[in-house]
């Protein structure tokens, strides 16, 4: 595998040579590695997980300047990519056009050639998650589990282009988004940190295709059009939301601090987070008692006012009703 790196001006940067050992993909155990890299035109951190059939990657970056990258690889993979923060252009061999990820966006894409290329613009704190298969661990999960998994079955069977849809980059959702932040904090070893990796890398899979069958059963398009500005803005509101789980600003209030107006607040919430306002706050507070139940240090009423309920009984409803559980029953 070879990658190099160019400037806005054609000048390399970086060109290496990097042997990438396939075997990992296909060991039985856990092949773990992180990788840290210093450039004058940027630094990443890599943390990989490679077991049977299948790679997970964690990755944080700051790019100092507009850089062009060109990779080779000996095998083709299904590929997911999960851009949580960042703007990255992404070209593969096959395809007639590029794939152009803002924040929180992802797709599916597999191409049976050996190259891709990206484009990344300079920016600071880009957070992006990746899951990959072998074709024939894909094609061996994806059996008879739905259209969604059977059309890009058949077409990776054939050796054909694909990817989830070729229209638009479908928006993370919350429990996307919860997903991947359990990987980054696993804290299981051996055989049970595969099985767990294993399963989350599984559910992303289901709910990527699971996201694209609801919209077309409810004839919605999965994104709205949000400019680049008001999705920072509404990171910014999400954040605020997060600070005060307790005492939560008012829509007024959070539209001001926020710099949008409420109607685009509240379509912009929904359009990016998947979510209505209240609704994502609800669901930090319930994941924030479920969390303080695991952890077991505070009783119930006490952690009922920690997530910002003011009632045990309206706790305890809340909570059965996203969970389908009783929070004592996690409690025990």
């Amino acid at each position: 595998m070879g990658i190099v790196i160019t400037d806005d001006a054609n000048q390399v940067l970086l060109s290496e040579k990097t042997p990438f050992d396939f075997k990992k993909y296909r060991n039985q155990a856990i092949v773990e590695q992180t990788q840290e890299m210093r450039h004058p035109f940027g630094a990443a951190n890599f943390h990989e997980f490679c077991f049977d059939g299948i790679a997970i990657a964690a990755c944080t970056a700051d790019v100092y300047e507009n850089i062009h990258i060109l990779s080779d690889f000996q095998e083709p993979k299904v590929m997911m990519l999960f851009m949580e923060r960042g703007d990255i252009t992404t070209s593969l061999d096959g395809f007639s056009n590029n794939f152009k990820f803002r924040s929180l966006e992802h797709n599916l894409m597999y191409s049976p050639c050996e190259s891709e290329s990206a484009g990344v613009k300079k920016q600071r704190d880009m957070l992006f998650f990746g899951l990959s298969f072998l074709p024939e661990k894909f094609l061996q999960l994806a059996e008879n589990n739905g259209r969604v998994l059977d059309g890009l079955a058949n077409n990776i069977a054939g050796n054909r282009t694909t990817t989830l849809t070729d229209k638009f980059n479908p928006r993370i959702t919350p429990r996307m988004q919860l997903i991947m932040e359990e990987v980054r904090q696993c804290r299981f070893q051996g055989g049970l940190k595969k099985l767990f990796l294993q399963s989350k890398a599984l559910e992303l899979l289901a709910l990527q295709c699971e996201q694209i069958e609801s919209a077309e059963l409810r004839s919605v398009p999965v994104r709205p059009k949000v400019s680049a500005s008001d999705v920072e803005k509404l990171h910014y509101a999400k954040d605020l939301l997060v600070q005060h789980l307790q005492q939560p600003l008012s829509l007024g209030d959070l539209a001001r601090k926020s710099g949008l107006n409420e109607f685009k607040l509240k379509s912009g919430f929904k359009a990016v987070f998947d979510n209505t306002v209240f609704g994502y706050l609800n669901d930090c507070r319930l994941e924030l008692a479920r969390e303080l139940i695991r952890e077991g240090r505070l009783p119930l009423s006490a952690i009922a006012l920690e997530a910002g309920y003011s009632s045990p009984q309206h706790f305890s409803n809340a909570f059965r009703k996203k969970f389908g559980i009783s929070p004592s029953k996690v409690y025990q």
